[in-house]
Parts: C-alpha cells; structure tokens; sequence
C-alpha cells in the first residue's frame, strides 16, 4: 500500500506535533520551514555577559499548556526532564504592604483572599465549575471532536455554557466574587495574548481555555535547560521517526491541481495533502480565493504582551518571602491596577494605541530557580517578566525608557536589584518581525468574539474544521486554529485527528 504524501509548511511546535503523528499513521512527511531553524518562537537567543555566550528564550518561555497525552505520545516525555513549582504563586498588588498567595487548594485560597482581600463570594464553587468546563475542553482535545455549542451543552448543560463559553468575562467573574483584587487575579489572562475586551462576548471562554494544558494540571513549568529543548528534540524524534525536514526553504509557488510545491531554491515537493503551521495570513499568498482573503483580512490580530529577560549575577531575592528552592521558582504576579474598570481602561488604552505602555500586570518567571531546581547550574540567574499592555508601535531597542519602567516595577519587590548585570526587551513588534507574529500577537489572532472557539477556524468545508477554505486537500493548524497557539501543540494534533477521520 501506498504511503499518502503530507507536506507541511512550518516547524514550529504544531507542525512539528502533526507530523509526528502523521508519520507514526503511515504517512510519508517532509516539512518545509522558511528558517534556518526549527522551532518557530520556541527557540533560543544568545547574548555575551562577562565574555560568557548565554542562552535563552527568544519567544515561548514556560511550558505548561501542553496536553499530557501529548507530551507522551510524541516521546516526548522520554526526552526532557520538566519541573512545576509546588509552591503558591505569589500576587503583588500596588500599595499593599504584602503579598497574596495563590494556593492551588481552593479551600486555602478561599481564607487567603477572604483575610487579604476582603473576598467574600466562592472561590469553592468557581474552581469546580471552572473545573467542569476544562474537562469539556480536554475531552475535545483527546478525542479530536472540534469545539461546537451542541457539544458544550451537552456536556455542561446550556447555564454553563451561556456564562463560562459565549458569557463575557466581567459577568462571570461578578457572578462568583465581590472583591476587585480577585477578579483581576481570575481574570487576567483574559488579555494574556491579545487586548480583549473583559466585556466581549466569548471572553469568559478565554479563563478555562488558559488553564486547559494538563502536562502539568493546569500549572506552568520549566524545561531543562530551556523551553527550545521541547522542539529540539520533537525535531530530533520526528527525524528518526523518517519525517524529512528541509530548513531555510521558502515557497515560491503552489500548484494545487497538480499537487506539488515549489521553492524559491529551485526545488519541488508533490503532496497528498498540504498542511499550513503558519500564522493564518501565510497560506492566502498562494491561493485565489477572495472570498477568503477577504474574511481574514478583517480578522483582529492585535497582541500587546512583550516580555523583559533579566540577568543577575547573584540569586534574585525577594522581599518578605521563603528563599527555599521550590519557592523561589514560583510564578509571581504584579498589578498596576486594583480594580476590573482600570484594567480594562488600560488595556484598551493599548488596543487602540493611545500610548506606548499602560502599565496593567507583569507575570514573573523565576527561570533561573527553575533551572536550579532541574539541576542545571547556570552562571546567571534569569527572571522573565511577561508585561501586558505595550502596544504595536516601536521595537523594544527604541523604548528604553519603557524598559526601565517595567524594571523598576519589579525591582520594587527584589532585596538585590543591583545584582542585574543586563536585561533584554522585547515588544509585540519584535515579535512581528522575528517570528511573522501578524501584528505581534502571540496567538496569531485575537480570541475575540467571531474567532474564538468554534468560530475559530477558516474551513469552508462541512464537518472538516481543519480545511483551509474550501480546497479539501489543504489544511491549517497554525496559532490561529482552535484552541490557540497558547495550548501548545494541541492545534497540529487535532488537524492530525481531522485529517486521518475525513481521508
């Protein structure tokens, strides 16, 4: 019997996870990546400290929204060794003499934020309904079923589904809390990869679907030696496996008809069927379909999350908290605002590019302690501070004076500040240049009403999610697929599931 021939566009980690499962199905794979590199934005930077060539991450930097079958399945698991803090994380609010924990138990987090924040509705009923609806989501993910409202209903009954799926965020997180502090808290990954608006209808699907990774329960961690390890070595897997992959190989053109695709090298690939692992505006540089074009020219593709990587000579310190080594890899959460009408005020603010920076929260990753714990001695502590709100305007070259600023902010919480031999700023704009982010969103396209969800899909093809268009033998499972390319992976799995059902 014949192999069928699958070519995929893109190395990144979602074609990297599909061919891994095409191959392992009995199909013959070669991968064209544009790069020099595999990986897309999981891969490393290097800069010279003290003559020293340090390495890490360039894009991607924590692991955690990965589906553990996956993680397994591919062989992954055989081939890194990963860690999660057991420790709670830890929320700063501004003008508070000290410090929120996070406890993952939800009847310690229900004492914590009622002592600290003055909470007094469920924390309880809000994790297991949350808890609910995740299982709703990692069922689609394991069986491949492509999100749908009937299926929602179904499986949560439609008083779930109207407030945690097509609900907006600020209702749901009225309906469950009366303290400020703890909205923000539950609510602000709402904005994690785009400048949602808390009131958009659909945004309360985005809290769940930012907890659905279950390498770790629904927690984020880190790789040993870097979070680029994970594509390294699925690379390495796929390789062995038989997956051809032909790196610094653009496309010149697609001839769909007579299935074959050629580069600007001068070589051709022939395919069966063609899969795109791109960001969702790729592909229409090669099809006539104005039909398509058009829809996705007036999609939201908006990001506003940049992120500064601090080097200290010495172990970061922080004030006021256990300096044991889980504790200090705990993820930490700094807020600029206390309350859900200035958090949106300042996201939008951004959206609409009214300013530069407003500053809203920074999330804190504790790299290098991360590291310590996974037995990896670094000559560098590293901290990475996810900064929301920056918005699609300049390089992070071009605005020191806003890298001082997210600086300084955290610095507020660090006893050694002085021990930060270097830092490097990245912006949504860099994003967009050093990995075609459209519009330097890290997730491709806004999870916005009319592109979330269900509707998070460019088929035009009944019962076939994964189509690009209406062209049967194409297909996309880039960032911009359901979930998200924040579920890291799971988008390459589910168009793999797709395409073995439908050929």
């Amino acid at each position: 019997m014949n192999k069928k021939k699958a070519l995929v566009i893109g190395a990144g980690v979602n074609g990297l996870v599909l061919s891994n499962y095409l191959q392992k199905s009995n199909y013959d794979v070669k991968i064209i990546e544009k790069s020099k590199n595999i990986g897309g934005a999981c891969t490393p930077d290097n800069t010279i400290i003290n003559n020293k060539n340090i390495s890490f991450a360039k894009g991607a930097t924590v692991l955690g929204m990965m589906p553990d079958f996956i993680f397994k399945e591919t062989g992954l698991s055989q081939k890194l060794k990963i860690y999660s803090p057991e420790s709670q994380k830890v929320v700063y609010f501004e003008g508070e003499d000290s410090e929120v924990n996070i406890h993952k138990d939800p009847n310690q987090l229900q004492k914590e934020l009622s002592n600290k924040v003055g909470e007094r509705g469920s924390v309880i009923d809000f994790r297991n309904d949350e808890n609910k609806v995740i299982n709703f989501i990692q069922n689609g993910y394991v069986t491949g079923e492509p999100p749908s409202l009937e299926s929602a209903i179904r499986f949560l009954g439609k008083d779930l589904v109207d407030m945690w799926i097509t609900g907006t965020a600020r209702n749901l997180l009225d309906y469950y809390f009366t303290s400020e502090k703890t909205k923000l808290y539950m609510g602000m990954t709402v904005i994690e990869s785009s400048p949602e608006s808390i009131d958009s209808k659909g945004s309360a699907f985005i809290i769940p679907l930012m907890d659905s990774g279950s390498v770790f329960d629904g927690y984020w961690g880190y790789v040993k030696n870097g979070i680029w390890q994970v594509t390294k070595e699925l690379g390495n897997i796929n390789k062995a496996l038989g997956v051809e992959i032909n790196t610094s190989s653009e496309i010149d053109n697609i001839d769909n008809d007579n299935k074959k695709v050629f580069t600007k090298s001068g070589k051709s690939y022939d395919y069966d069927i063609l899969v795109f692992a791109t960001d969702p505006l790729t592909p229409t540089n090669y099809f006539e379909n104005k039909k398509l074009k058009k829809t996705l020219e007036v999609k939201k593709y908006t990001g506003t999350s940049g992120k500064v990587t601090a080097f200290f000579k010495n172990k970061v310190k922080w004030v006021n908290h256990n300096h044991d080594g889980d504790a200090l890899s705990s993820f930490r959460f700094i807020f600029s605002v206390d309350n859900l009408n200035d958090f949106e005020i300042k996201s939008q603010n951004a959206y609409k590019k009214l300013s530069y920076y407003e500053p809203g929260y920074i999330q804190v990753y504790c790299e290098g302690a991360g590291q310590r714990k996974l037995g990896n001695k670094e000559p560098f502590d590293k901290l990475i501070f996810f900064t929301k709100n920056i918005s699609y305007d300049k390089k992070g070259i071009e605005m020191p004076e806003i890298h001082e600023k997210i600086k300084s902010k955290v610095f507020k919480y660090i006893l050694n500040p002085e021990d930060c031999v270097k830092s490097v700023f990245l912006t949504p704009k860099d994003m967009n240049q050093e990995f075609y982010f459209p519009e330097g969103n890290i997730d491709h396209m806004m999870l916005t009403d009319g592109q979330n969800f269900d509707k998070r899909s460019f088929s035009e093809i009944n019962n076939s999610f994964y189509n690009f268009g209406d062209l049967s033998d194409v297909f996309y499972c880039g960032a911009g697929a359901y979930p998200c390319g924040s579920v890291a992976g799971t988008a390459g799995y589910m168009c793999y599931k797709n395409i073995t059902m439908h050929q």
